[in-house]
């Protein structure tokens, strides 16, 4: 697959229509993010959620800065050469690719997310290195042998893969098994691949959390699943965490002089024997 490749039609489940009459999570993380891709339904919910105490803005850049070092450490420390970032989101600063192909020119990256409004933005994330490549395929992670399939198009999955499931993972309800999802990949990729995962925390600040988790559920089509650490940590089963394990998301490999006050995100990488 060449660079600047996507897959216009929904693959799977149907995806339905941009409803800008409908929040959706990928829009309200991308306005705690500064974001401007949204709608007033979104921001709306968002609001509503700031409103509750919950420091909602600062989990969601919690959650970004784990994404760009997780991925800046896979390529540039564990020598990886190719990334599955499932659940993409709206494109922000730093995405996948470009931490990869900053370090590593050649790397190659596929995107999913079910979101109609990032299919829109899709070229956006298309946009890297002519050495390596970025695919995006528009699909629900739920349909995750569809995405496998379509994957190994771009992906060698004889050589090890990064699987990237930031900020996914509580989209995904207990009744869906998102642990046989993690399962299924991790059993498809070889030995040597890494799989990074964020997890929105159940039990950090957890009375701001449970208020936040309210308002969710009262406002979102989907059903919104914040986890404990000993839940996510059931998510690496078959996989070594490297250090520090699984922490608050500000905690896992901070740059020099960040700010490490923890946040109500679980965050960790494991790597597969």
């Amino acid at each position: 697959m060449t660079q600047g490749s996507t897959y216009p039609e929904p693959l799977g489940r149907e995806q339905g229509r941009l409803d800008t009459g409908v929040p959706h999570i990928a829009r309200v993380y991308d306005y705690w993010l500064g974001g401007k891709d949204n709608y007033a339904v979104d921001r709306e919910v968002a609001e509503r959620i700031i409103a509750t105490g919950n420091p909602v803005t600062q989990n969601a850049r919690a959650n970004r800065g784990f994404l760009g070092r997780a991925v800046r450490h896979l390529t540039a420390e564990a020598g990886l050469r190719q990334f599955l970032d499932l659940g993409t989101g709206l494109p922000s600063a730093d995405n996948t690719h470009e931490v990869a192909q900053r370090i590593a020119p050649e790397t190659r990256i596929v995107y999913t997310d079910n979101d109609p409004i990032v299919l829109v933005h899709a070229r956006a994330l298309l946009t890297g290195s002519p050495l390596g490549s970025t695919t995006y395929i528009h699909a629900d992670v739920r349909d995750i042998d569809l995405i496998l399939e379509r994957a190994r198009e771009t992906l060698d999955f004889d050589r090890p893969v990064g699987v990237i499931m930031a900020g996914l993972l509580h989209c995904i309800p207990d009744e869906d098994d998102p642990a046989g999802i993690v399962a299924k990949v991790l059993a498809d990729v070889p030995s040597g691949s890494h799989l990074a995962i964020s997890q929105p925390a159940a039990d950090i600040n957890a009375n701001g959390m449970a208020r936040a988790a309210s308002v969710m559920d009262q406002l979102m089509p989907v059903k919104i699943t914040y986890r404990t650490r000993e839940q996510v940590a059931r998510f690496f089963e078959g996989t070594e965490l490297l250090e520090p394990g699984l922490v608050p998301a500000p905690l896992w490999r901070p740059d020099p002089d960040a700010d490490t006050t923890p946040r109500s995100v679980w965050a960790g990488v494991g790597r597969k024997a």
